[in-house]
């Protein structure tokens, strides 16, 4: 079975939410995120690369945190560098 490399976490968050609780929620999302690659075998502090990504739900937003390595990590790498 192939080894994964890449894991994605989503949050639905209201738009009326407090900057304080929104910030809350990134850096709670964040911290799952570093616990999921730990249980994957994957140290979060190293050949990690992280994205966020916005999706308007009308009152609400989507927030996806995705987390790539291996070749996941050079594929991204390579579309973001031809789109610049």
């Amino acid at each position: 079975m192939a080894k994964p490399t890449q894991a994605h976490i989503s949050k639905m968050i209201s738009k009326r939410e407090s900057p304080f609780l929104r910030d809350r929620t990134l850096k709670q999302t964040e911290y799952y995120m570093g616990a999921k690659l730990l249980e994957v075998g994957v140290d979060p502090n190293k050949g990690v690369i992280y994205r966020w990504k916005t999706i308007d739900k009308g009152p609400k937003e989507e927030w996806v945190y995705s987390a790539y390595w291996g070749e996941s990590r050079a594929k991204i790498e390579a579309e973001e560098a031809s789109a610049d």
